[in-house]
């Protein structure tokens, strides 16, 4: 998966998950702020990614990244959740503990960790 990806099912899992406005990301792996913001109504999301200029959402389990013109599979179970994104043709899955979202990117073979910003 590339990082803006990752970045986007983060927010879009922690929406979802916790029902709160996701404002910011805070990207470990890349040691910045991103400008991501994403709210969840029931099982439909719509969030804009402000570093790309570009709207992602749609309803559970397929959502939509207008900036890749892709779709990304959500899958949410609990404070987990697990997808498939089809630019990369791989496989995430997603932890949320507080505000700290991990992401295992399995097409890396590795944990990518993001703090929420919360509206």
């Amino acid at each position: 998966m590339v990082p803006h990806t990752r970045a986007m099912v983060a927010a879009a899992a922690y929406a979802f998950i916790t029902g709160k406005k996701v404002a910011g990301l805070y990207d470990h792996s890349a040691g910045k702020h991103l400008r991501i913001a994403a709210e969840s109504r029931g099982e439909h999301l719509q969030g804009f990614d402000g570093d790309r200029s570009a709207r992602f959402g749609g309803t559970l389990p397929e959502l939509y990244d207008a900036g890749e013109k892709a779709f990304v599979s959500l899958e949410v179970d609990g404070t987990t959740a697990r997808g498939y994104d089809r630019a990369s043709s791989s496989h995430y899955s997603i932890t949320v503990a507080g505000q700290l979202v991990q992401t295992y990117d399995h097409s890396q073979s590795a944990w990518f960790a993001f703090d929420i910003q919360v509206a």
